[in-house]
C-alpha cells in the first residue's frame, strides 16, 4: 500500500541492524505499518504527494516494551482514589507515611475506605504493621495497607469487624497462605500470601475503588507518557478479558498487551479469541517459583546480612533454600507437563539462584519430554535478582529468554550492597552484563505497580550501574547503550513472539514509535532519564490522544456493568 503519512525527524534510531538510522519513516495509516524507512527521497517515493509532516529537533525510535507488567492491578492500587507510598515517589521515610495518613483520615469523609499501596519495611524502616498499629491512624475509618512486595497485607480493625470474623478470629489458613494472629487466636491484622490477603482486604478494596477500568485506563497512560507503547499482563485470568478488550480496542488505545495467563486457574491453557490480536492476545502461562527479596522468601543458598535493617524489616536471616519454593519439584513438573503440550510459552518468576537452578531443571526436564528442546519456544524466567552469570549460560543454552527488573538494583542497590548481602552478593544483583555476555535475549521491566516503569531510567542504569542514590555497585555488569536501548525494544518483543510486529522500525512492521527530545547517544550516561524527554507516543503510526482515550474509557464504564473482576486482580499482586 502506498504510504499516507510520512515523517521526518533529526533522526531516527530504527534498531534494525541492517538500517540503523534512518531520515524520514512513511506509514500506510489503513494498516498502521510502516513503507519506507530511509532518505526523505525514498519515504516521498513511497507516498507521492503525500506532505511531509517535519517533527523538528525530535529523535524518533521504536516505542519502549515493558515485557512484564500488571497493568490492571497497577491501576487500581496507585492511581486515585488509592494512595501510592512507595518510598521512591514521595514517601522515603515511615514518617512520611504517617504524615499522609493522618492528613488523609482528617480529610476524607469518615465513612470512606483507604487503600495505600508500597509501604516497603526496608527501604521506609517501617515496623511489621498490625491493626493496633493502624487504629492509631484509622481508629473507625476502613484502612487497608499493601506492602510493596505484594507478599503481605496490612488491614486496621475496622476491616475486621466489616469481615464479619467471629469472635474476630480469621478462617483457617488457606493453602499456601496464612493468617496472622495474636495469642487468643484474633487477628492481628495482617495476611500473608494471595489466598489469605484476598480474604481480608478484598470486599475493603472494592468498595474503595467503585471504578477499576477508569484506574487501570490512567496507569495505561502513564505507561505511555514514559514511551511505552506495548506490555504484558504477567496475571491474566479470564474475568480480566472483558476489561482489557475495552482497553485495548478504543481508538486511541495507546498500548499492546500480550497476556501470560495465571497457572493456578483451572482454565489457564484455554484460548483467547481477541477482537485485534495485534491489540491483545494471549502469549503464555505464568508460574511463581519463590517469592520477594524484600521480605525475605526468596529461594536463595546465601543468607541475608545481621544488620539493623533487616532486623528492623524482620527479614528471617536464612537462607531459605528449598524451602522457600511456591511448587515442589513434582508439582513444578505437574504444571509444566500439562501446558508445554498446549503450545504455550512459559514465564517463571524466580529470584533467588537456587530457585533458577530448580527452574531450568524442570525446563530442561519437560522441553525434552516435549521434543521442544532445540525448537523457537523461548520460554522465560523473570526478574532472577540473586541469579549467577552461569546460570544465564545455561538458559540461553536452552533457548530461554532472560528478563531483568533494574528497579530492584536502581532502588535496592545501597541496601542490597553490604547491608542486606555481602558486596559479593549484593553488588551483583541484577547480572545484566553476564546476561548479554551470555548472548540472552534480554529484556528490562519495571514489574509495575512495583516500581514506576520509566524505560530510560531502566536505560541509564543499566550503561552506569549506578543506583537512584548516584552510588555505582559491580561496574563489571554494565553493559553498552545499544544492548541496554535492546532490552526494551528488540529484545523484549523477541520475548514477547512478536519481533516481526514491533520493536524495531522497518518495512512491513506496525509504526509504534516515541518521540524523544534528544538523541540518547548524545545525552550525558549518568543523567540520560532527565536529559532526554519522552514528548509523545504513536501508535500504528497514529499520534496516541492519551485524554481521548481516558474519555472513552470512562464512557465504557458508565455505560455497563463493570467489565473487571476485583478478586482476580488483587489475585496477581506478587512481585
Amino acid at each position: 500500500m502506498p504510504a499516507t503519512v510520512i515523517l521526518k525527524a533529526s533522526s531516527i534510531i530504527t534498531m534494525d541492524p541492517s538500517n540503523p538510522r534512518a531520515e524520514a519513516i512513511a506509514i500506510d495509516e489503513s494498516t498502521g505499518k510502516i513503507v519506507a524507512v530511509g532518505s526523505v527521497a525514498e519515504c516521498q517515493a513511497a507516498g507521492p504527494g503525500v506532505a511531509l509532516t517535519d517533527l523538528g529537533a525530535t529523535v524518533l525510535m521504536p516505542g519502549f516494551i515493558e515485557a512484564h507488567s500488571h497493568p490492571m492491578l497497577g491501576g487500581m492500587i496507585t492511581q486515585p482514589p488509592s494512595y501510592w507510598i512507595a518510598p521512591y515517589l514521595g514517601y522515603p521515610n515511615f514518617s512520611d507515611v504517617q504524615a499522609l495518613w493522618t492528613k488523609v483520615n482528617a480529610e476524607l469523609p469518615p465513612d470512606q475506605p483507604v487503600v495505600f499501596e508500597g509501604l516497603d519495611r526496608l527501604l521506609q524502616q517501617a515496623p511489621l504493621q498490625t491493626n493496633s498499629d493502624l487504629d492509631k491512624f484509622f481508629p473507625t475509618r476502613r484502612a487497608v495497607v499493601l506492602d510493596n512486595s505484594g507478599h503481605v497485607a496490612y488491614f486496621n480493625s475496622a476491616v475486621i469487624a466489616f469481615n464479619k470474623w467471629a469472635e474476630g478470629k480469621p478462617p483457617a489458613d488457606p493453602p499456601g497462605a496464612r493468617f496472622g494472629r495474636n495469642a487468643d487466636g484474633t487477628s492481628n491484622g495482617i495476611a500473608y500470601e494471595t489466598a489469605a490477603q484476598l480474604e481480608a482486604v478484598m470486599p475493603t478494596v472494592k468498595d474503595a475503588v467503585p471504578r477499576p477500568l477508569e484506574s487501570a485506563a490512567r496507569w495505561l497512560q502513564y505507561m505511555s507518557g514514559f514511551g511505552i507503547t506495548a506490555t504484558s499482563e504477567m496475571t491474566y485470568s479470564t474475568n480480566l478479558l472483558k476489561g482489557y478488550e475495552a482497553l485495548t480496542t478504543r481508538p486511541n488505545s495507546p498500548v499492546r498487551m500480550s497476556l501470560y495467563h495465571m497457572a493456578i486457574d483451572s482454565d489457564a491453557g484455554v484460548q483467547v479469541v481477541s477482537p485485534d490480536p495485534s491489540m491483545l492476545r494471549k502469549q503464555g502461562v505464568k508460574l511463581w517459583a519463590d517469592g520477594s527479596p524484600w521480605v525475605g522468601s526468596i529461594a536463595s543458598s546465601f543468607p541475608y546480612l545481621d544488620t539493623p535493617a533487616v532486623q528492623a524489616a524482620e527479614i528471617p536471616l536464612g537462607p531459605g533454600g528449598t524451602n522457600m519454593m511456591n511448587y515442589t519439584r513434582v508439582e513444578l513438573d505437574s504444571l509444566l507437563a500439562k501446558f508445554a503440550p498446549l503450545g504455550w510459552q512459559m514465564a517463571f518468576h524466580v529470584n533467588g539462584d537456587v530457585g533458577l537452578d530448580i527452574v531450568l531443571d524442570a525446563y530442561e526436564e519437560a522441553l525434552t519430554n516435549n521434543n521442544l528442546m532445540g525448537t523457537d519456544h523461548r520460554w522465560r524466567v523473570e526478574h532472577c535478582g540473586g541469579c549467577r552469570g552461569d546460570q544465564f549460560l545455561r538458559a540461553v543454552s536452552m533457548g530461554v529468554t532472560i528478563s531483568l527488573g533494574p528497579f530492584q538494583f536502581i532502588y535496592w542497590g545501597d541496601l542490597l550492597d553490604g547491608t542486606m548481602f555481602p558486596p559479593e552478593i549484593g553488588s551483583q544483583w541484577m547480572r545484566w552484563g553476564d546476561a548479554v555476555r551470555a548472548g540472552a535475549h534480554l529484556s528490562f521491566h519495571n514489574d509495575g505497580p512495583v516500581s514506576p516503569p520509566i524505560p530510560l531510567l531502566n536505560i541509564q542504569t543499566a550503561v552506569t550501574r549506578a543506583t537512584d542514590s548516584g552510588q555505582v555497585h559491580g561496574a563489571n555488569q554494565i553493559i553498552s547503550l545499544e544492548d541496554a536501548l535492546k532490552a526494551e525494544t528488540t529484545g523484549a518483543a523477541y520475548m514477547l513472539h512478536r519481533e516481526n510486529e514491533i520493536g524495531s522500525l522497518a518495512v512491513g512492521l506496525y509504526a509504534d514509535l516515541v518521540e524523544l527530545s534528544m538523541d540518547p547517544y548524545l545525552a550525558e550516561p549518568t543523567t540520560l532519564a532527565t536529559e532526554v524527554k519522552v514528548q509523545a507516543t504513536w501508535l500504528s503510526g497514529k499520534k496516541v490522544d492519551l485524554d481521548s482515550f481516558l474519555t472513552q474509557i470512562q464512557e465504557v464504564e458508565a455505560a455497563a456493568t463493570h467489565p473487571v473482576d476485583h478478586h482476580t486482580v488483587m489475585s496477581s499482586h506478587t512481585c
